[in-house]
């Protein structure tokens, strides 16, 4: 199966580790250095925390300040509404914010939280039940 890594430019390396260990990702020593973090959300998915400097060694770009501005945003889905909140309120509690307010469309709960640098993260819930319902009742309405 192929895997993806995301690298983010983060200030301080051990704080956002700290901040990912609290969403509920693990670390990877295997990947990880004196200048990035490799944090496992799944076995497909991989985030590398990498000093600043580090992400930007082997770039001609200049990375946007994730703080103010918006380059991208990632999402993470999971098995529950309550696995969804508590991963934010963790988030929140170790000093990510919560940018928008929760997206509820009765089948599906988004909540996102940026991390400690700005980067954005939409965690998601969807009732694939309540999905097929209600595409189901949409179906038979339009006939």
């Amino acid at each position: 199966m192929k895997k993806i890594f995301i690298n983010l430019p983060v200030e301080d390396l051990d704080k956002s580790m700290k901040f990912y260990a609290q969403l509920g990702f693990t670390n990877n020593a295997l990947f990880s250095g004196e200048n990035q973090k490799c944090m496992v959300w799944s076995e497909h998915i991989y985030v590398m925390l990498q000093s600043k400097e580090f992400f930007n060694s082997h770039g001609i770009k200049k990375f946007v300040d994730s703080k103010n501005n918006i380059a991208s945003s990632f999402t993470l889905p999971v098995d529950s509404l309550d696995i969804l909140n508590d991963i934010v309120e963790k988030g929140l509690n170790f000093g990510g914010t919560e940018s928008t307010p929760m997206i509820d469309e009765g089948f599906m709960q988004v909540r996102t939280i940026e991390d400690l640098d700005g980067h954005t993260w939409g965690i998601i819930y969807l009732d694939e039940i309540k999905y097929e319902e209600l595409k189901s009742k949409n179906s038979t309405q339009n006939k």
